[in-house]
């Protein structure tokens, strides 16, 4: 090729040799390398490409001796990236000068938010309460396993619920629920006699609770009493602090 400025365009690093040549037929030459760096070709992947918020997920990149990352300006060719939602991300590798981008897309599905409650949050033991959970689409109840967003429970014992909801696209979050459980009073009753004479009287005690009511009369005390005039029999009903009762 004539002339004193060439364009060239190489795709490998080539040594050219220019001959000069003056007006008196008298010729030199010089070498010159232009050193070609291969254009990367980047890939890049994440692994999971889909996640739930506030779980994470690996970048890989390959293809190139050096990788920064954006949005957050990382650099490795494995970077872990925690995004609050659904992102695109763009790896730029170089070798040396030399540059090539890639992106992909990380798909950020919402972790659920559970509202869990127990109506009522304190029952007496043989009673039953109803747990009911919101925010998510399927819902496991433990202990036992239990199914469903509101079921019935009669636990013997204070309980702590732990409630898992998982979304349509698999996110899954948890909450708790506490349910006290007051113990039913367990009563004695005694009488001074189970048989008395018309016209005379018999005391009737009971223990074992707080408060106590009889009946029939609606009579309050942990002991009274009676002269019935005919056979009677009598019903206590025995009271705790939380509200528990016993007859």
């Amino acid at each position: 090729t004539n002339g004193s400025t060439l364009v060239v365009t190489p795709s490998v690093t080539t040594t050219y040799t220019v001959v000069g040549t003056n007006i008196f037929g008298c010729a030199n030459t010089r070498t010159f390398t232009q050193v070609v760096t291969p254009t990367p070709t980047v890939n890049a992947s994440a692994s999971p490409t889909t996640i739930c918020s506030g779980n994470s997920s690996t970048l890989i990149a390959n293809g190139a001796l050096s990788y920064t990352w954006n949005p957050g300006g990382l650099s490795g060719a494995t970077v872990v990236v925690t995004p609050t939602s659904t992102t695109i991300y763009t790896v730029i590798g170089a070798n040396g000068n030399c540059t090539a981008t890639r992106t992909l897309n990380l798909i950020v599905n919402p972790t659920p938010t559970l509202t869990a409650l127990a109506s009522p949050t304190v029952i007496c033991a043989g009673s039953t309460t109803t747990l009911s959970v919101i925010g998510a689409s399927n819902y496991t109840w433990n202990p036992g396993a239990l199914t469903g967003n509101t079921l019935a429970v009669s636990p013997t014992i204070t309980t702590q619920y732990t409630v898992n909801g998982q979304t349509l696209a698999g996110c899954s979050a948890s909450a708790i629920v506490n349910v006290s459980v007051n113990a039913v009073p367990v009563l004695s009753i005694t009488a001074s006699a189970t048989n008395i004479c018309i016209g005379s009287s018999g005391t009737l005690s009971a223990s074992g609770a707080s408060s106590y009511t009889w009946n029939p009369g609606a009579i309050i005390g942990s002991s009274i009493v009676i002269t019935p005039t005919s056979n009677v029999v009598y019903t206590v009903t025995g009271q705790v602090p939380g509200g528990c009762t016993s007859s």
